[in-house]
């Protein structure tokens, strides 16, 4: 053997004792000593040369394949994460060395080598910590003594060549040690890459200079500057991946909570006190013996989670995407119970976890600043020299306690610790956190019951302090879901569709922090009534705790709004609210989603809808509450969600029953708003010149309904549009124009009335790429339509840019003339749907009411949403000789829903029990897109649950108890193309 190589005993894995003992039964994974013989016949038989390459590169293959083919078979029949990454990881090592033998013996062998040609394979990065998974990259480090050698370079290059060919992925790096050193003393990454340095193959000596001289030359005196850059690292890593551990498609190695985390404790733990395992912490007092196990199980629990990723994707995916969560779910050992499907308690699990990891990172970072004394980042000048407040230790800026033993003595003291660091705008020290969740079993039913704890914890909600940032810490140590039981029952609690970007705990506090920016004006621009009325509320506990409340039975069996009308009916004395302040509680979640309902479902230019509503609000506190309510609400669902269109509609909504609650429209007869309204728009016609003959014209055009509905400016915007259209003969006249009261395009359209004028218009905006938000609709007495639509672009907002507006007229043109025909047209613009967006299965349903309206049938269609769905439904209506009179659309992440206002051809309301089983089959069928679950199966299929389930409260007076149900969902009409 020639002398260059060091080799270890033959089956040395090269991993510390703790590594190893995960590794069972080694040698059926891949035998380094067979493989070795098996080579040395090759070469027996075969010169060295291509054909002898081939032969080794397949026997190589052969034994990878094997190799992972065993790995597999074990993760399959039940391995751990940790136990598979290891077996991964020793797997290549094996394979490493027998190629770097045959390289360095056989292909460039070296009787005498000089010092200089010394070389040291090492592991480096996640290799270098011996865990692999299926389908990560592999980092090596080819070490030198000085600089790269002809020989040396000649092995790098065929190692190197020989793992390309076997499909490796491979970051490397052929460096001196003197280059290690100081390109290690300049970056934190290639820093951080030494020091989980494991030594692979070749010259230990090498390594071992390199291991003793990093650290003198790197650890040494460096700890503080190292945990810094790490640290600093973790927060930008934070907020590149969102920045919160509730993402609903989390990253679970790079995101918040997730593995590097957990590697960065490990790396902060490793060059601070040179420990290879993580256990071997409770020596330094840095962890306990059971702090130890949670990171071992939390660790374990991503990893195998990780490995199944892998495996699904068949490369490295580290995004836990919603389709891979369905698939995943089961294979993680999880099942549908009390309520909750599969991939929703997995879910929570994952969640769990990953907040785990940032109380395990929090006590971590507590015991390296105790032990280092470094200073918090977090400093108040004005406090450094006080030492306590209100009987609290100040430390560092932070407030904090002598031990464990004030907890556990007084445990209301881990209630009042918050609201005085939320009092004097200051942090908690993570030690004091510590003790808390070690001692939090002592927040139990005498604690509970504690007049004194629940006044802390209403002082905190209700505070002008920041009350989201104190309830966010509240329930990141424990005490807010052991505090308030049915809080802790949504902790983590993911909702499985489009729709919610975040867990019903991070929705329900980012709603708190909503509540409190409108309070302070923050956010009067995106929400100028609700900022308004919010300082005209009665009560503000009752607000604060309606909010706390309006999702508290998200995830129980049931309506979610009427058993958390109960859970706030049997909460709200507890912490000191009265009767009536209790009712009033239980009233605003029981109908939190009313006010979105009304607003983005209804016609509100209906005046029986506005009469409904206003008999379910019955008074202007509550609607000025519920107003305050819905615009949390909506805003704290995600990024986007809430928009200037929202924002119109709820205002419109508002107005209109604040004047009706104070008799300002029931003053009015139909009538006399009808006499009104014309009379307007007389003097302001006369105002622009119109003559007598020409205003009293066009006064007749207009039904009732039209004068009534409508206020003046559109009534003037359409009386010019009307006069220039009568006066030039034109069969068609679109005018187009931006709403930025809506954010939104008006398009309005003066044509000939006839059957399927709605769906006409419907598909050629869909083939334009407009996505209609809502419509009024109106046939004047000359037999003409004057139609008014609200669209959007595929993404929101304005649809707005000339070529698309162009675009949009040619295309309702070509329709209308019959020379366009949508649902081709839409079919050859038809691309497949995302992976992601098939997981969600949206049953069809269909629900008919016809007591929400006085002279219309109100028809609610729900399916998934995709391009083109609308002008199918309104095709289907047509062909039921349905004559829609009104329109909302909206959509709510993956789900549709869409309410239409129709007639018969008659003009009146369908009653008849066989045509409305007709209509219910024929819309159903339009529904369907081949890829849902059909209406009859849906009880007995698994699905997507909706933003909310199906229920008739939100508008009570509307649909009787025994009448048909309104499906309610959370609102979101932005929707693409459709």
């Amino acid at each position: 053997m020639p002398a260059s190589l060091d080799i270890t005993p033959p089956e040395d894995s090269g991993f510390t004792p703790e590594a190893e003992a995960v590794i069972e039964d080694r040698r059926s994974i891949l035998s380094r000593r067979r493989l070795l013989v098996a080579l040395a016949e090759i070469a027996e038989r075969q010169p060295a040369g291509p054909e002898q390459r081939s032969s080794v590169l397949a026997l190589l293959k052969g034994a990878l394949s094997d190799g992972r083919a065993e790995v597999r078979r074990r993760f399959d029949e039940g391995a751990s994460g940790t136990a598979t990454v290891r077996a991964e990881s020793y797997l290549v090592d094996q394979l490493m060395r027998v190629i770097y033998d045959h390289v360095g013996q056989r292909l460039y062998p070296l009787a005498n080598p000089s010092t200089g040609e010394r070389l040291c394979l090492v592991a480096v990065g996640g290799y270098g910590r011996g865990e692999l998974a299926p389908q990560s990259d592999i980092d090596l480090l080819f070490l030198l003594p000085y600089k790269l050698t002809p020989r040396s370079e000649q092995v790098v290059e065929e190692v190197l060549y020989f793992l390309w060919d076997l499909g490796f992925k491979v970051g490397h790096a052929t460096r001196s040690v003197a280059e290690c050193l100081r390109l290690a003393k300049a970056d934190t990454t290639i820093c951080t890459a030494l020091l989980e340095a494991r030594w692979l193959w070749g010259d230990q000596d090498l390594f071992r200079e390199l291991r003793q001289r990093f650290a003198k030359d790197v650890q040494a005196g460096g700890g503080a500057r190292f945990i810094e850059a790490k640290l600093t690292e973790r927060a930008t890593r934070h907020k590149r991946f969102g920045g919160s551990r509730y993402s609903l498609e989390p990253n679970i190695k790079e995101g918040k909570g997730g593995l590097r985390d957990l590697h960065t404790l490990f790396w902060i733990a490793k060059f601070l006190y040179n420990v290879d395992d993580i256990a071997k912490l409770v020596e330094r007092k840095v962890f306990t013996g059971a702090e130890v196990r949670r990171f071992e199980k939390a660790q374990n629990f991503l990893w195998t989670l990780r490995c199944h990723m892998h495996y699904r994707a068949a490369r490295a995916d580290e995004r836990l995407t919603f389709d891979m969560q369905k698939d995943l779910a089961p294979l993680m050992g999880f099942t549908a119970h009390a309520g909750l499907m599969d991939v929703e308690r997995f879910m929570k699990r994952y969640f769990l976890v990953a907040k785990e990891v940032g109380d395990l990172t929090r006590i971590f970072c507590a015991a390296i600043e105790a032990e280092h004394d470094r200073r918090s980042r977090f400093r108040l000048p004005s406090l450094r020299r006080r030492r306590k407040i209100d009987g609290f230790g100040l430390e560092r800026d932070r407030l904090t306690v002598t031990s464990g033993e004030v907890f556990a003595e007084k445990p209301i003291e881990m209630l009042r610790i918050f609201r005085v660091a939320q009092k004097h705008e200051l942090d908690i020290h993570p030690q004091a956190l510590r003790w808390i969740t070690q001692n939090l079993k002592r927040v139990n039913k005498a604690l509970r019951e504690d007049p004194a704890a629940n006044e802390l914890f209403m002082e905190m909600l209700a505070s002008k302090h920041d009350p989201e940032t104190t309830l966010r810490r509240l329930n990141e140590a424990g005490v807010f879901g052991r505090f308030l039981p049915d809080f802790g029952r949504v902790v983590a609690q993911m909702q499985y569709n489009m729709y919610h970007h975040y867990t019903v705990d991070e929705h329900t506090i980012f709603a708190i922090g909503i509540l409190h920016a409108i309070e302070q004006g923050s956010l009067a621009n995106e929400a100028p009534i609700a900022s308004e009325v919010v300082h005209k509320v009665l009560s503000r506990r009752v607000l604060y705790m309606a909010v706390l409340l309006h999702d508290i039975a998200k995830g129980r069996q049931g309506d979610h709004s009427l058993l958390g009308a109960k859970v706030a009916s049997k909460v709200c004395p507890r912490f000191g609210l009265s009767a009536g302040q209790t009712e009033t509680v239980a009233w605003l979640v029981l109908h939190h989603l009313a006010m979105s309902d009304t607003a983005f479902k209804r016609d509100i230019d209906d005046p029986k809808t506005l009469q409904d509503f206003a008999d379910l609000v019955q008074s202007p506190e509550r609607l000025r509450l519920l107003l305050v309510l819905t615009v949390a609400d909506i805003r704290a669902v995600g990024p986007g969600v809430w928009n200037a269109w929202k924002a119109a509609l709820l205002r419109d909504l508002y107005w209109r029953t604040e004047a009706l609650l104070s008799g300002g429209l029931a003053a009015q007869s139909r009538d006399a708003r009808v006499k009104g309204a014309k009379d307007i728009l007389k003097e302001k016609l006369q105002e622009s010149g119109w003559s007598t003959k020409d205003i009293a014209a066009h006064l007749r055009r207009g039904y009732p309904a039209y004068w009534s509905g409508l206020d003046v400016e559109i009534h003037l915007r359409h009386a010019r549009l009307v006069r220039e259209a009568e006066n030039n003969a034109a069969p068609l006249t679109i005018d187009t124009r931006v709403d930025r009261y809506r954010e939104a395009t008006e398009v309005t359209i003066y044509a000939a009335d006839h059957p399927g004028l709605f769906s006409r218009i419907a598909g050629a905006m869909a083939v334009a790429g407009a996505s209609i938000t809502a419509a009024r609709i109106f046939t004047l007495r000359n037999g003409m339509a004057l139609d008014s639509f609200f669209v959007e672009g595929a993404n929101g907002g304005p649809f707005d840019q000339p070529g698309k507006l162009a675009r949009l007229s040619a295309a309702i043109e070509q329709c209308l003339a019959g020379r366009l025909r949508p649902l081709q047209e839409l079919e050859a613009q038809k691309s497949p749907i995302p992976s992601r967006l098939r997981v969600f299965k949206v049953s069809p349903q269909v629900l008919v009411d016809n007591k929400a309206s006085r002279n219309h049938t109100v028809i609610e269609v729900n399916g998934r949403d995709r391009p083109g769905l609308l002008y199918q439904v309104t095709q289907a209506l047509t062909k039921l000789n349905l004559i829609v009179k009104a329109a909302r659309i909206a959509t709510f992440g993956e789900r549709a829903v869409d309410v239409f206002y129709v007639q018969d051809a008659l003009g009146g309301k369908i009653d008849n029990k066989v045509r409305l089983e007709n209509i219910e089959k024929k819309l159903l069928a339009a529904l369907e897109d081949g890829d849902c679950i059909p209406a009859k199966k849906a009880a007995k299929a698994v699905t997507a649950k909706s933003p909310a389930k199906p229920q008739s409260r939100s508008l009570a007076k509307v649909v009787p108890k025994d009448g048909p149900k309104l499906a309610k969902t959370g609102p979101k009409p932005v929707r693409g193309s459709r």
